[in-house]
This record gives structure tokens, C-alpha cells and sequence, in this order.
């Protein structure tokens, strides 16, 4: 009989029982998948690697605005902090702008003008935190003392000796406190402490250079 396949060109798979050899295929066992030619894999690899770089610019876009915006809460972090405890220290009276029409308008009465112009007041400031001690010490050996926590209400002394109860806070760096007649600022300027009293639009304006 003649054969029906010849030896070039293989026999079909068989969808039956029975390989193609006419013998029992074993149980579970089927014919295997049909395979893609080289050529028809190439597309699918160039498309999954594209998806794989553009995934991959992606998450290094995200690790990099992840490290800005961690750099940037740092910085601000460390601003808030330098400028909060840049006020720690001693200083010494320098000079002063406008002091005789600032007491004048504030009331202040006029021994007390005479003992504080051109004064070598020592402020010293101990900082805790948020809780402040500020200290002028006067010649002769007169002090005021205020105590105050940061956003907390405190009971305060005038420079005229005046007590009241004020909310002392933090603004840009400065700190600013609303006495009875007179609003009152202080700064570290050029390692300086600057402090700015303001009454009705009259200024007066102390600097006091740093000696501890």
C-alpha cells in the first residue's frame, strides 16, 4: 500500500485519542500550542518594553518631586527653628532712634525718661522651646523680667512697670507683642537684636549688640 504521508512532510495532529503514529495518546496529555514565528514576537516585545521605560520615567519622575518636596519641609523645617532660637542670648544696649518723642507719647513720666535715655540696658533672653524669659538688666541693678510662652497668654511688664496681660506670637521671624499704648517687635537683624516699639505712628527704634 502506498504511503499517505510521505517522509517530507509530517503527518497533522490528530484532534482524536490517537497520535498520529495510530497509537493511544496518554491521558491528559493534548496537543501542544501553535507557536508565533520570530517575526510576529518582535512587535509584542518593542510594545512591552515602551510600557516598561515609560513606567519606568514614570516612577523616577515621582522619586525626584518626592525629594523636592522632602528638601523644601527641611529647609523650612530648619528656618522656623533657626529662627526661633536665634534670640537666645545676651545683649547689650548700642543706640536708639527717636526715643524722646516715643516715652513723650506713651506717657511716660519724665524720671523715668531721664533714667532710660541713652541707658546701657543688658537684655538677656533664655528660650525653651517656645517658652521665653526676657530679662533687662538696668544700671544700678534694676530688672524686668517677662515670662511668656509663644501663642499663650502671659502676664507682662511695660518698660514704664506697667503689668497687663498680653498674647505674645511669632511672625516671620519676629517677635510681636501688643502692650496697653504701644505695639512691640523684636529681631535678630545682622546678629543684632532690633527692637521696634510703634505708638499712634510715632517709632522708636533700640538695637543692641550681642555680647554672650
Amino acid at each position: 500500500m502506498a504511503a499517505i504521508f510521505s517522509a517530507a512532510s509530517p503527518p497533522p495532529p490528530s484532534s482524536s485519542g490517537i497520535d498520529n503514529h495510530g497509537l493511544p495518546r496518554p491521558p491528559g496529555r493534548e496537543s501542544p500550542p501553535p507557536r508565533l514565528a520570530s517575526g510576529n514576537l518582535l512587535p509584542c516585545l518593542q510594545l512591552c518594553q515602551s510600557v516598561s521605560q515609560r513606567k519606568s520615567r514614570w516612577i523616577q519622575h515621582m522619586i525626584c518631586g518626592l525629594k523636592e518636596i522632602r528638601s523644601a519641609a527641611i529647609l523650612l523645617h530648619q528656618s522656623h527653628l533657626q529662627g526661633n532660637m536665634a534670640f537666645a542670648g545676651k545683649y547689650e544696649f548700642e543706640g536708639d532712634e527717636n526715643y524722646d518723642d516715643f516715652v513723650t507719647k506713651i506717657g511716660l513720666p519724665s524720671d523715668k525718661i531721664e533714667m532710660g535715655r541713652n541707658c546701657k540696658i543688658v537684655t538677656e533672653v533664655v528660650q525653651n522651646g517656645n517658652d521665653f524669659t526676657w530679662t533687662q538688666h538696668f544700671p544700678g541693678g534694676r530688672t524686668t523680667t517677662n515670662t511668656f510662652t509663644i501663642g499663650k497668654e502671659a502676664d507682662m511688664e511695660t518698660m514704664g512697670g506697667k503689668k497687663f496681660k498680653a498674647t505674645v506670637k511669632m511672625e516671620d521671624g519676629k517677635i510681636v507683642a501688643e502692650f496697653p499704648n504701644y505695639r512691640h517687635t523684636a529681631e535678630i537683624s545682622g546678629g543684632k537684636l532690633v527692637e521696634i516699639s510703634t505708638s499712634s505712628g510715632v517709632v522708636y527704634k533700640r538695637t543692641s549688640k550681642r555680647i554672650a
